[in-house]
């Protein structure tokens, strides 16, 4: 079964709310954005904060939740929209294997581990290879490329 961690109470009607309204309104909160992208049954657009994370040069979304409905829709939408405030940026997503995500998870956890350590099941930053290698499989990674 694949991993999903639901939300609790304040993340949904506290802090993700709070973050998405000081996003929508142009402040980044540490990397943050609205994801925006379309839903693979219906086609209307869903929006989610996101932390975009930039490593060596490129941009990635990490979901520290695991198979969410976003990660599940931008698989089959192929990409969507960034936004910050009035600035949308269209993307196309390349989904990373398993064997490609660990500098990545590490980069993520360094930059916001006091955000979402704890849906990393006990794996920090500073954590041994393996255990980061071990994890990879319930953290979709996504390359954001302009489109």
């Amino acid at each position: 079964m694949a991993y999903y961690l639901k939300p609790d109470w304040f993340n949904n009607h506290v802090f993700n709310p709070a973050v998405a309204l000081m996003t929508r309104a142009g402040i980044s909160v540490w990397g943050s954005r609205i994801l925006r992208v379309r839903g693979r049954k219906s086609g209307e657009w869903h929006s989610h904060p996101v932390n975009l994370l930039t490593y060596e040069g490129k941009r990635y979304l990490v979901a520290p939740r695991g198979l969410t409905q976003w990660v599940r829709n931008i698989r089959v939408a192929g990409g969507g929209q960034l936004v910050l405030g009035n600035k949308v940026q269209h993307f196309n997503s390349v989904e990373l294997p398993d064997t490609e995500k660990t500098p990545i998870l590490r980069a993520y956890l360094k930059r916001f581990s006091f955000e979402v350590g704890m849906f990393f099941k006990g794996v920090k930053a500073d954590s041994p290879e393996e255990d980061l290698n071990r994890i990879a499989p319930d953290y979709p990674v996504f390359r954001i490329e302009p489109a």
